[in-house]
């Protein structure tokens, strides 16, 4: 811990609204590799506020920690710590190190977040697209957190963000299919390359494979854009498996705006997907 406290930068960013104190580059592992890292934004002054854990999208190969446009105020306003992760990407590690690379973040926040302000009893777990998917494994595939030493009862909450591949095997059909009816080659770099070519990995990295009733999951507000086929019916498909599970869910269908703006826009006044993003933290969270 020492170690990354010579790391951290430490600001305090003073405006109209409340002071937020500002962490970078905390070292989540002692790898030494340079995406080992998370930042955590607080209220100054902070005491046992819920925490917001967050994760990036880039497709699993690319993106940052500090892709989190208007996130970091719209929950510290709130009175929320918001804690936002990097992770190792593909082709560098396979799609199982990262998954663990997540896992290995949430346990670092569980284990120290009351440092910093926050409760560990009360995290909530969110991610877009990529970190869509990884969200929503982390938070129903016990065996990442139980290799930790932990388990779901501190995770209130998980919002996934217009994600495609809760059930990777579907898209992978559905991609492929298409591209077959209409006499287009098959993809080259899409979701059978990232996630390999195992049927029973593609399986194991879908969060629908393993919702179950009586597992401890957490309830999920799943937001995705009306006008995307492919994450639409991924979000639906979620959806009924979970409450098939009797698992509190609720599906959020954002219109007039698309992959990208969804993500971004969480916090603009106004906003409807944030509106619907509030009703679910307020009932979940607090």
């Amino acid at each position: 811990m020492k170690n990354a406290l010579l790391l951290l930068l430490t600001t305090t960013v003073a405006s109209a609204a409340p002071a937020i104190t500002v962490v970078r580059d905390v070292r989540y592992a002692e790898s030494g590799h340079p995406r080992h890292v998370l930042d955590i934004h607080a209220p100054a002054g902070a005491k046992d506020l819920p925490v917001v854990f967050w994760i990036h999208g880039g497709g699993w190969q690319a993106g940052d920690k500090g892709d989190v446009k208007l996130k970091p105020q719209m929950f510290t306003e709130r009175g929320f710590v918001f804690v936002s992760t990097n992770y190792r990407l593909l082709p560098h590690v396979p799609m199982g190190d990262i998954i663990r690379d997540i896992a290995q973040a949430f346990a670092w926040t569980h284990a120290h977040i009351a440092r910093h302000g926050g409760d560990p009893r009360r995290i909530l777990v969110g991610g877009h697209s990529a970190g869509a998917q990884l969200a929503a494994l982390l938070c129903t595939d016990a065996k990442y957190l139980r290799a930790h030493g932990l388990s779901f009862a501190s995770i209130k909450g998980c919002i996934p963000v217009d994600g495609d591949t809760y059930d990777v095997p579907a898209i992978i059909e559905v991609a492929e299919t298409r591209a077959r009816a209409h006499g287009l080659p098959l993809p080259k770099a899409g979701h059978r390359q990232k996630f390999g070519d195992d049927p029973a990995l593609h399986r194991d990295f879908s969060a629908v494979t393993h919702v179950a009733k009586d597992r401890g999951i957490p309830p999920f507000l799943i937001l995705f854009v009306v006008g995307h086929p492919d994450t639409t019916a991924q979000a639906q498909r979620f959806n009924a498996v979970l409450k098939a599970a009797a698992v509190p869910a609720r599906l959020f269908g954002a219109r007039d705006t698309d992959h990208v703006r969804l993500n971004d826009n969480l916090g603009t006044p106004g906003d409807p997907a944030t509106a619907a993003l509030w009703e679910f933290v307020e009932l979940k969270v607090r």
